[in-house]
Protein backbone atom coordinates (compact mmCIF):
# COMPACT_ATOMS: atom_id res chain seq x y z
CA UNK A 1 0.00 0.00 0.00
CA UNK A 2 1.61 3.63 -1.11
CA UNK A 3 -0.28 6.66 0.51
CA UNK A 4 -0.25 9.41 -1.35
CA UNK A 5 -1.12 13.07 -0.93
CA UNK A 6 -2.86 14.98 -3.22
CA UNK A 7 -1.22 17.36 -5.44
CA UNK A 8 -1.06 20.66 -3.85
CA UNK A 9 -3.69 22.94 -5.46
CA UNK A 10 -1.82 25.83 -7.54
CA UNK A 11 -3.09 29.24 -7.67
CA UNK A 12 -6.65 29.95 -9.80
CA UNK A 13 -7.54 26.46 -9.14
CA UNK A 14 -10.07 25.25 -7.03
CA UNK A 15 -9.56 22.79 -3.99
CA UNK A 16 -10.65 19.49 -4.66
CA UNK A 17 -11.58 17.36 -2.39
CA UNK A 18 -11.35 13.38 -2.66
CA UNK A 19 -10.14 10.02 -2.12
CA UNK A 20 -9.09 7.68 -4.76
CA UNK A 21 -7.86 4.14 -4.56
CA UNK A 22 -5.87 2.54 -7.78
CA UNK A 23 -6.03 -0.95 -7.88
CA UNK A 24 -4.09 -2.85 -11.01
CA UNK A 25 -6.09 -4.57 -13.48
CA UNK A 26 -4.75 -7.75 -13.40
CA UNK A 27 -4.92 -7.58 -9.93
CA UNK A 28 -6.74 -11.49 -9.26
CA UNK A 29 -4.00 -12.44 -11.42
CA UNK A 30 -0.78 -11.24 -10.01
CA UNK A 31 -2.25 -12.48 -6.39
CA UNK A 32 -2.70 -16.11 -8.21
CA UNK A 33 1.00 -16.06 -9.70
CA UNK A 34 1.71 -14.93 -6.08
CA UNK A 35 3.21 -11.97 -7.02
CA UNK A 36 3.70 -8.63 -5.29
CA UNK A 37 0.91 -6.38 -6.05
CA UNK A 38 0.74 -2.43 -5.08
CA UNK A 39 -2.26 -0.47 -4.28
CA UNK A 40 -2.13 3.25 -4.18
CA UNK A 41 -4.51 5.61 -2.01
CA UNK A 42 -4.90 9.13 -2.55
CA UNK A 43 -6.48 11.48 0.07
CA UNK A 44 -6.13 14.56 1.50
CA UNK A 45 -2.82 15.64 3.53
CA UNK A 46 -3.88 15.16 7.10
CA UNK A 47 -7.41 14.97 9.15
CA UNK A 48 -9.06 12.06 10.93
CA UNK A 49 -11.44 11.44 8.24
CA UNK A 50 -8.52 10.65 5.84
CA UNK A 51 -6.50 8.64 8.41
CA UNK A 52 -9.43 6.58 8.93
CA UNK A 53 -9.76 5.78 5.24
CA UNK A 54 -6.52 4.72 5.43
CA UNK A 55 -6.74 2.72 8.21
CA UNK A 56 -9.85 1.13 6.42
CA UNK A 57 -7.86 0.58 3.11
CA UNK A 58 -4.89 -1.02 5.09
CA UNK A 59 -7.23 -3.24 7.27
CA UNK A 60 -8.75 -5.02 4.33
CA UNK A 61 -5.57 -5.16 2.67
CA UNK A 62 -4.01 -7.23 5.50
CA UNK A 63 -6.98 -8.84 5.72
CA UNK A 64 -6.84 -10.22 2.10
CA UNK A 65 -3.12 -10.97 2.46
CA UNK A 66 -4.29 -13.11 5.35
CA UNK A 67 -6.77 -14.81 3.94
CA UNK A 68 -4.27 -15.72 1.46
CA UNK A 69 -1.81 -17.14 3.51
CA UNK A 70 -4.32 -19.56 5.07
CA UNK A 71 -5.07 -20.83 1.82
CA UNK A 72 -1.52 -21.10 0.48
CA UNK A 73 -0.82 -23.34 4.04
CA UNK A 74 -3.78 -25.37 3.16
CA UNK A 75 -2.48 -26.34 -0.60
CA UNK A 76 -4.94 -24.72 -2.82
CA UNK A 77 -4.64 -23.00 -5.75
CA UNK A 78 -5.45 -19.53 -5.36
CA UNK A 79 -8.58 -19.31 -6.64
CA UNK A 80 -11.69 -17.07 -6.38
CA UNK A 81 -13.22 -20.34 -4.54
CA UNK A 82 -10.44 -21.23 -2.54
CA UNK A 83 -10.74 -18.16 -0.87
CA UNK A 84 -14.07 -17.24 -0.32
CA UNK A 85 -14.00 -21.01 1.06
CA UNK A 86 -11.27 -19.74 3.59
CA UNK A 87 -12.98 -16.81 4.63
CA UNK A 88 -16.18 -18.90 5.24
CA UNK A 89 -14.64 -21.01 7.93
CA UNK A 90 -14.57 -20.55 11.37
CA UNK A 91 -12.31 -17.77 12.74
CA UNK A 92 -9.59 -19.21 14.87
CA UNK A 93 -9.26 -15.66 17.09
CA UNK A 94 -12.51 -13.65 18.31
CA UNK A 95 -12.91 -10.47 19.54
CA UNK A 96 -15.23 -10.29 22.52
CA UNK A 97 -16.34 -6.68 23.63
CA UNK A 98 -18.01 -6.45 27.11
CA UNK A 99 -18.69 -3.35 28.96
CA UNK A 100 -15.84 -1.67 30.87
CA UNK A 101 -18.03 -0.53 33.78
CA UNK A 102 -18.60 3.48 34.62
CA UNK A 103 -17.37 5.78 32.81
CA UNK A 104 -15.48 7.74 35.50
CA UNK A 105 -14.91 11.10 34.48
CA UNK A 106 -12.50 14.11 36.84
CA UNK A 107 -14.59 15.81 38.64
CA UNK A 108 -13.83 19.55 37.53
CA UNK A 109 -15.66 23.08 37.56
CA UNK A 110 -18.11 23.59 40.18
CA UNK A 111 -18.47 20.12 40.91
CA UNK A 112 -15.00 19.66 42.61
CA UNK A 113 -14.99 23.80 43.58
CA UNK A 114 -18.56 23.76 45.41
CA UNK A 115 -18.16 20.63 47.94
CA UNK A 116 -14.27 21.12 47.78
CA UNK A 117 -15.32 25.30 48.96
CA UNK A 118 -18.36 23.64 51.30
CA UNK A 119 -16.17 21.05 52.97
CA UNK A 120 -13.02 23.19 53.73
CA UNK A 121 -14.58 26.05 55.14
CA UNK A 122 -17.62 24.19 57.17
CA UNK A 123 -14.42 23.09 59.07
CA UNK A 124 -12.36 25.94 58.83
CA UNK A 125 -15.04 27.89 60.79
CA UNK A 126 -15.47 25.38 63.49
CA UNK A 127 -12.18 24.80 64.27
CA UNK A 128 -10.88 28.39 64.51
CA UNK A 129 -14.20 30.37 65.47
CA UNK A 130 -16.19 27.79 67.62
CA UNK A 131 -12.54 26.31 69.18
CA UNK A 132 -11.52 29.84 70.07
CA UNK A 133 -15.47 30.84 71.38
CA UNK A 134 -14.96 27.80 73.83
CA UNK A 135 -11.75 28.91 75.10
CA UNK A 136 -13.00 32.65 75.12
CA UNK A 137 -15.61 31.39 77.38
CA UNK A 138 -13.49 29.63 79.98
CA UNK A 139 -11.00 32.74 80.00
CA UNK A 140 -13.73 34.95 81.23
CA UNK A 141 -15.19 32.53 83.75
CA UNK A 142 -18.60 31.77 81.65
CA UNK A 143 -18.23 28.06 81.79
CA UNK A 144 -17.71 28.39 85.43
CA UNK A 145 -20.76 29.90 86.00
CA UNK A 146 -22.39 27.06 84.03
CA UNK A 147 -20.36 24.51 86.42
CA UNK A 148 -22.95 25.91 89.35
CA UNK A 149 -25.46 25.98 87.52
CA UNK A 150 -28.32 22.53 88.04
CA UNK A 151 -26.47 20.77 84.66
CA UNK A 152 -25.04 18.07 83.98
CA UNK A 153 -21.47 17.94 82.65
CA UNK A 154 -23.29 16.15 79.81
CA UNK A 155 -26.17 18.99 79.46
CA UNK A 156 -23.61 21.61 78.88
CA UNK A 157 -20.90 20.20 76.60
CA UNK A 158 -24.28 19.15 74.55
CA UNK A 159 -25.72 22.55 74.62
CA UNK A 160 -21.97 23.77 73.72
CA UNK A 161 -22.02 20.95 70.84
CA UNK A 162 -25.58 21.83 69.57
CA UNK A 163 -24.70 25.49 68.87
CA UNK A 164 -22.16 24.83 66.97
CA UNK A 165 -23.88 22.10 64.95
CA UNK A 166 -26.47 24.83 64.95
CA UNK A 167 -23.67 27.11 62.71
CA UNK A 168 -22.51 24.43 60.74
CA UNK A 169 -25.85 24.02 59.57
CA UNK A 170 -26.73 27.66 58.51
CA UNK A 171 -23.27 27.34 56.53
CA UNK A 172 -24.75 24.25 54.89
CA UNK A 173 -28.21 25.21 53.62
CA UNK A 174 -26.65 28.95 52.60
CA UNK A 175 -24.09 27.42 50.46
CA UNK A 176 -26.27 24.85 48.73
CA UNK A 177 -28.69 27.40 48.57
CA UNK A 178 -26.73 30.21 46.70
CA UNK A 179 -25.46 26.85 44.26
CA UNK A 180 -28.82 26.99 42.68
CA UNK A 181 -28.56 30.87 41.58
CA UNK A 182 -28.17 31.45 37.97
CA UNK A 183 -24.89 32.39 38.68
CA UNK A 184 -23.64 28.79 39.77
CA UNK A 185 -26.41 26.58 38.29
CA UNK A 186 -24.96 23.78 40.29
CA UNK A 187 -26.17 20.11 39.38
CA UNK A 188 -26.10 18.36 42.50
CA UNK A 189 -26.87 14.99 41.19
CA UNK A 190 -29.86 12.94 41.52
CA UNK A 191 -29.23 12.11 45.47
CA UNK A 192 -29.24 15.80 46.87
CA UNK A 193 -30.92 14.34 50.36
CA UNK A 194 -28.18 11.93 50.23
CA UNK A 195 -25.77 14.97 49.38
CA UNK A 196 -27.47 16.65 52.08
CA UNK A 197 -27.00 14.01 55.24
CA UNK A 198 -23.50 13.72 54.24
CA UNK A 199 -22.27 17.32 54.90
CA UNK A 200 -24.79 17.39 58.05
CA UNK A 201 -22.96 14.01 59.24
CA UNK A 202 -19.66 16.17 58.37
CA UNK A 203 -20.33 19.31 59.92
CA UNK A 204 -21.25 16.96 63.39
CA UNK A 205 -17.63 15.53 62.95
CA UNK A 206 -16.32 18.98 62.18
CA UNK A 207 -18.37 20.17 65.70
CA UNK A 208 -17.27 17.15 67.54
CA UNK A 209 -13.46 17.78 66.60
CA UNK A 210 -14.29 21.94 67.72
CA UNK A 211 -15.13 20.51 71.12
CA UNK A 212 -11.83 18.90 71.94
CA UNK A 213 -9.82 21.21 70.21
CA UNK A 214 -11.13 23.97 72.38
CA UNK A 215 -10.80 22.06 75.40
CA UNK A 216 -7.07 21.21 74.81
CA UNK A 217 -6.19 24.93 73.81
CA UNK A 218 -4.56 26.85 76.47
CA UNK A 219 -5.22 30.38 74.48
CA UNK A 220 -7.91 31.42 71.48
CA UNK A 221 -5.03 32.25 69.11
CA UNK A 222 -3.81 28.76 69.77
CA UNK A 223 -7.17 27.40 69.12
CA UNK A 224 -7.52 29.19 66.02
CA UNK A 225 -3.64 28.83 64.29
CA UNK A 226 -4.04 24.90 65.25
CA UNK A 227 -7.45 25.24 63.60
CA UNK A 228 -6.61 26.81 60.48
CA UNK A 229 -3.69 24.53 60.33
CA UNK A 230 -5.27 21.27 60.65
CA UNK A 231 -8.27 22.55 58.13
CA UNK A 232 -5.51 23.37 55.47
CA UNK A 233 -3.24 20.12 55.81
CA UNK A 234 -6.72 17.93 55.55
CA UNK A 235 -8.05 19.75 53.13
CA UNK A 236 -5.27 19.26 50.74
CA UNK A 237 -4.87 15.58 51.54
CA UNK A 238 -8.34 15.21 51.76
CA UNK A 239 -9.51 16.75 47.74
CA UNK A 240 -10.76 19.69 48.41
CA UNK A 241 -8.25 21.92 46.30
CA UNK A 242 -7.91 19.20 43.39
CA UNK A 243 -9.33 16.31 42.40
CA UNK A 244 -7.88 13.40 44.00
CA UNK A 245 -7.89 11.54 41.07
CA UNK A 246 -4.73 13.29 39.56
CA UNK A 247 -2.89 12.84 42.70
CA UNK A 248 -0.83 9.64 42.74
CA UNK A 249 -2.11 6.33 44.18
CA UNK A 250 -0.33 6.57 47.40
CA UNK A 251 -2.49 10.22 47.73
CA UNK A 252 -5.71 8.33 46.89
CA UNK A 253 -5.05 5.39 49.28
CA UNK A 254 -3.87 8.16 52.32
CA UNK A 255 -7.52 10.02 51.50
CA UNK A 256 -9.19 7.28 52.53
CA UNK A 257 -8.09 7.23 55.99
CA UNK A 258 -8.78 11.41 56.44
CA UNK A 259 -12.25 12.82 57.71
CA UNK A 260 -11.95 15.09 54.69
CA UNK A 261 -11.57 12.40 52.20
CA UNK A 262 -14.77 10.42 53.54
CA UNK A 263 -16.70 13.18 52.77
CA UNK A 264 -15.33 14.44 49.86
CA UNK A 265 -15.23 11.25 48.44
CA UNK A 266 -18.84 10.43 49.53
CA UNK A 267 -20.10 13.47 47.56
CA UNK A 268 -18.37 12.92 44.49
CA UNK A 269 -19.73 9.58 44.31
CA UNK A 270 -23.42 10.91 44.67
CA UNK A 271 -22.63 14.55 42.76
CA UNK A 272 -19.75 13.76 39.82
CA UNK A 273 -19.79 9.57 39.40
CA UNK A 274 -23.68 9.45 39.44
CA UNK A 275 -23.71 6.68 42.21
CA UNK A 276 -26.87 5.27 44.16
CA UNK A 277 -26.80 6.92 47.68
CA UNK A 278 -26.27 3.49 49.21
CA UNK A 279 -22.86 3.80 47.91
CA UNK A 280 -21.69 6.00 50.24
CA UNK A 281 -23.60 4.44 53.63
CA UNK A 282 -19.78 2.99 54.67
CA UNK A 283 -18.72 6.72 54.77
CA UNK A 284 -22.31 8.29 56.29
CA UNK A 285 -21.66 5.35 59.29
CA UNK A 286 -18.08 6.03 59.17
CA UNK A 287 -18.29 9.97 59.46
CA UNK A 288 -21.24 9.58 62.47
CA UNK A 289 -18.83 6.82 64.25
CA UNK A 290 -16.00 9.04 64.09
CA UNK A 291 -18.52 12.39 65.40
CA UNK A 292 -19.83 9.95 68.59
CA UNK A 293 -15.96 9.08 68.85
CA UNK A 294 -14.44 12.61 69.07
CA UNK A 295 -17.39 13.66 70.91
CA UNK A 296 -16.94 11.73 73.60
CA UNK A 297 -13.27 12.33 73.76
CA UNK A 298 -14.11 15.87 73.61
CA UNK A 299 -16.90 15.27 77.13
CA UNK A 300 -13.87 13.36 79.38
CA UNK A 301 -12.05 16.38 78.40
CA UNK A 302 -14.20 19.43 78.66
CA UNK A 303 -12.82 21.76 81.53
CA UNK A 304 -14.51 24.36 82.72
CA UNK A 305 -11.51 26.26 83.97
Amino acid sequence: IHPQDIPPVKEGEKPVSYRKLTIPADFSTQLASEEEVAIEYEGLRSGFNNDYDLFRVQKAAYSVLGDLVVVKSAGNTMTADSLAQATAGARPVQLLVTPAGRQLAIPSGFQQAIPGTLVMFTMLVLLTSGAAMLVDDRDKQLLRRLASAPLGRGQVVLGKWAGRMALAIVQIAVAIGISFTPLFDMDWGQSLPMVVVILVAWGALCTSLALLLGSLARTDSQAGNLGAFATMTLAALGGCWWPIEVAPLWMQELQLFIPTGWAMDALHKLISFGMSWQSVLPHLATLIAASVLVGWVASNRFRFV
